[in-house]
């Protein structure tokens, strides 16, 4: 039977210095991961910050702390962390 902390939803939070490429950063782990997300979103604040929102699903919780480590590393990421959606 399928685990069901498996098939959850997360959602991976992520506040940037505004900088071109601090999206394709982000995505860039899930793409050698060869990870499609649900859905990715990016607003810049009012402060100049971006913030970048990648919804996934199927990810196991001890991967997707994994990637919030290594996104947390990259230039111009401010934090980096995930939280359940359901």
């Amino acid at each position: 039977m399928d685990s069901p902390q498996v098939y959850s939803r997360r959602r991976l939070q992520v506040v940037a210095d505004a900088d071109p490429g601090a999206i394709a950063r982000v995505v860039e782990r899930f793409h050698n991961l060869n990870i499609i997300p649900r859905r990715v979103t990016a607003e810049f604040s009012s402060n100049d910050l971006l913030h970048i929102a990648v919804d996934v699903c199927g990810i196991p919780d001890e991967q997707l702390t994994l990637i919030a480590g290594k996104i947390r590393q990259a230039t111009s990421i401010v934090t980096a962390y995930w939280h359940r959606l359901d």
